[in-house]
């Protein structure tokens, strides 16, 4: 990543989640200074706001197969828009959640940005889930299960076909990292889709920095760049209480810190975005504290 300008986009959604409150995660991740530790780094700072979202309480339901679909849908086509047009101008899109359904429209959004020139992304998937649900699996009907299945052409038209064309990412160039948390039909989504899953396991016997060194190369291979999709609940619970959907035996602090620093070495990374911050459960913020400074150690700060 060779940009020095950072465009901020928060986009405080919950209507994909079954548990509200991380539709206030953007406000936790600037309360804890994410603009000002960035300036810090030396990167100019553009900071966008954040994409108008629907309320639940103004929303209907609709499908229980796929809750809030229209209105999901429309937030991802908007914030599609707001994220091409910044890598447009040169920027790094780095984008504020709100529940996972967010990376619908990051994802569509650079890759529209990459068609323009007929260059292919890759995409780093940092999460205890898979995300890979459909609305004919799911069993719960939350969109926030279902993003990386609609980004490689999974799902509903809704969500696959923003900006006209699926898939917005090839499955061979897609890595998942930290997986401890997988629905039983979901399962075969991802062992199926041509996807190239990393599961706690795997960074158990091999390591943190194998698996991510790996993954990297996967990612890298034919595309113009990646964009890394964070999840905090990738992180251990007792790190991170403060999550959508909390999952024991995650990713400790310092393997967070050296997966980001890792990706910024690689200087590959086009775009990032940080996810499924609930401050409703967290304590004294320190969730939003944390996905603060992992942001900085993918942007470049170093312990020396």
């Amino acid at each position: 990543m060779k940009q020095s300008h950072i465009a901020i986009i928060g986009a405080p959604m919950d209507l994909g989640a079954g548990r509200r409150g991380v539709d206030m995660g953007p406000s936790a991740l600037r309360l804890a200074s994410l603009n000002e530790k960035i300036l810090a780094l030396g990167y100019q700072v553009e900071d966008l706001g954040n994409v108008m979202v629907d309320q639940p309480e103004s929303s209907p339901v609709g499908v229980l197969h796929a809750r809030y679909l229209p209105q999901i849908a429309h937030t991802c086509e908007r914030l599609a828009e707001m994220v091409e047009k910044a890598a447009d101008r040169g920027s790094v899109p780095l984008v504020l959640g709100g529940d996972h359904s967010v990376a619908v429209g990051t994802i569509s959004g650079m890759a529209c940005h990459f068609r323009k020139a007929q260059h292919h992304m890759g995409l780093i998937w940092i999460d205890a889930h898979a995300d890979m649900n459909t609305p004919g699996t799911s069993p719960s009907g939350n969109v926030h299960g279902m993003p990386l299945a609609c980004s490689i052409g999974l799902g509903p038209d809704e969500l696959t076909k923003i900006g006209g064309f699926a898939p917005k990412v090839q499955p061979g160039s897609v890595a998942l990292i930290g997986l401890r948390s997988v629905d039983e039909v979901e399962r075969l989504n991802v062992r199926g889709a041509g996807v190239h899953p990393f599961t706690m396991r795997d960074i158990d016997e091999r390591g943190l920095q194998d698996v991510v060194k790996e993954a990297i190369e996967i990612v890298s291979a034919g595309t113009a760049g990646f964009h890394l999709s964070f999840d905090m609940d990738a992180v251990d619970p007792d790190e991170a209480p403060g999550v959508g959907t909390p999952v024991r035996g995650g990713i400790t602090y310092r393997e967070a810190h050296l997966a980001m620093e890792l990706i910024c070495d690689s200087g590959r990374m086009t775009s990032m975005e940080i996810v499924e911050v609930n401050p409703v459960l967290d304590e004294a913020n320190r969730t939003a504290q944390l996905a603060v400074e992992l942001v900085t150690s993918a942007l470049g700060k170093r312990i020396l």
